[in-house]
């Protein structure tokens, strides 16, 4: 591994296939069996938890060290050792001889940490058993041409990692979504710039019904982008269909929806993460009813997961994509998911949230009754403000490219919606006087930031 390729993990943080460690010492064996019990890994020995280097040398002691512990894994795995600029690179490749262990037993990887297996997980854990997961599988004629820099910009913002002068290429590589030559799904899943040309089935469907069945339909989008993109748009419908009061809290006014949207971000991402992309034809689909909300995912449970251990463990489908949520700060590291939706149902005050793997996996929410169904309740001030009115389709296409790119230009954005940029920029300016739009810093050099549509309209009843 090179200094250059060693700094960018290091800028990246820890995450499903690195781990910083300040100093060597014997237990850096459970990392190299959970990275062999995984995806593969890299261990960074001389980085603090923190991501500043303290330094390390890879001396003959400490290299013979490292080959020992490799050695008496069961079965020994291939780790090898080098010197990265300041620090030492141990680079682990995933084992095909599954599981392995060490002295203290056997680890995997869940995102950033490293975990124990309970005799269950292990189990569970090799089940499926397939050789080639979906996402690390590639897709012929997919080049690193086809993959989108404004994407790769607009993650490495959110994740809060420094590119530089790092090659987009290099890049993917270091996230483990890449090779020396091919992308895999999980980065064309991010990052292509058309998606929907080499995986067709990646979409999320919203669809607002009116009344409890599916008879009516009363707003619907189909999402046919990036899983980022689709997170976001997927949570912005919902708030645009969901009812909200508000409360003044001092200075500051707190809106309150009727199903609590820590719980609504929680069914989405772990929808995004835990579906089945090798299903084609398929596509999540997100619904709401006048007396619930449903979330649904193909592929159901892991198999020989029950939904009595539902919740208690973490098995994930798809690991890479995991990890990149939760570099985007979408999903906790430790998988507490299912708990964290029905801490938020009970706080509310309402039923905790249903749970149907048969098939398709989905996860409903029911509205509160609280809030009149038919009733329209207005965002503003205390004593309700109506402030505008619902963006215009050219408007929520705009605000789409905005949420993907905050940085885009009103030139970009004429040429991808097919209007003048005058006419862009009199939408920009109705957006910014709707409260849907605001611009942070100058013309020149500055960002955009889209608020949910709820923000400036009256909230009606999905």
């Amino acid at each position: 591994m090179t200094p250059d390729q060693a700094g960018l993990l290091i800028r990246e943080g820890e995450g499903l296939s690195v781990e910083f460690k300040e100093r060597y010492t014997p237990r850096i064996d459970e990392d190299l069996v959970a990275f062999a019990n995984t995806k593969g890994g890299t261990l960074l020995l001389g980085v603090r938890d923190d991501g500043a280097v303290a330094g390390e040398r890879l001396t003959g002691e400490l290299k013979a060290r490292l080959n020992s512990l490799a050695r008496n894994c069961n079965p020994p795995i291939a780790a090898e050792a080098s010197q990265a600029g300041a620090v030492v690179a141990v680079e682990v490749p995933e084992g095909a001889e599954k599981p392995y262990a060490c002295a203290s037993g056997y680890f995997r990887r869940l995102n950033g940490t490293t975990q124990k297996m309970r005799h269950d997980e292990l189990r569970l854990m090799f089940a499926e058993n397939e050789p080639i997961p979906f996402e690390e599988r590639t897709v012929r004629g997919f080049t690193f041409e086809d993959v989108s820099k404004a994407k790769v910009r607009t993650f490495a913002r959110e994740a809060g990692i420094r590119l530089g002068r790092t090659s987009v290429a290099d890049f993917l590589r270091s996230l483990n979504v890449a090779n020396e030559a091919r992308v895999k799904n999980a980065g064309i899943l991010f990052f292509a710039a058309n998606v929907r040309a080499h995986i067709r089935q990646s979409q999320t469907t919203l669809v607002a019904f009116k009344g409890t069945e599916r008879l009516i339909v009363y707003d619907r989008r189909d999402v046919q982008d990036d899983l980022l993109v689709q997170f976001n748009e997927a949570i912005a419908f919902l708030r645009k269909h969901l009812n909200v009061r508000s409360e003044i809290r001092g200075v500051d006014r707190h809106d309150i929806y009727e199903i609590p949207l820590e719980a609504l971000r929680e069914a989405v991402v772990n929808a995004l993460m835990h579906r089945d992309y090798g299903i084609a034809g398929t596509q999540i689909g997100v619904e709401v009813y006048d007396d619930r909300v449903e979330i649904a995912n193909p592929g159901g449970l892991p198999n020989g997961l029950t939904l009595a251990k539902f919740g208690s463990m973490s098995i994930r489908r798809n690991e890479i994509v995991a990890d990149l949520f939760s570099r985007l700060n979408k999903v906790e590291r430790l998988g507490s998911g299912i708990r964290k939706m029905r801490n938020a149902m009970s706080s509310a005050g309402l039923p905790p949230p249903e749970f149907d793997p048969d098939g398709f996996f989905t996860v409903t929410f029911r509205r509160s009754p609280d809030f009149a169904l038919k009733r329209t309740v207005k965002v503003g001030e205390k004593v309700g403000e109506k402030v505008g009115e619902k963006p215009t389709p050219n408007q929520e296409k705009i605000l789409a490219l905005i949420r993907r790119d905050p940085s885009i230009s009103a030139k970009d954005m004429s040429g991808k919606i097919g209007i003048s940029s005058r006419k862009i920029e009199a939408n920009l300016a109705n957006l910014k006087a709707k409260s849907l739009l605001r611009r942070i810093g100058p013309d020149k050099g500055g960002r955009w930031e889209a608020a949910g549509p709820d923000v400036a309209s009256e909230k009606s009843p999905g």
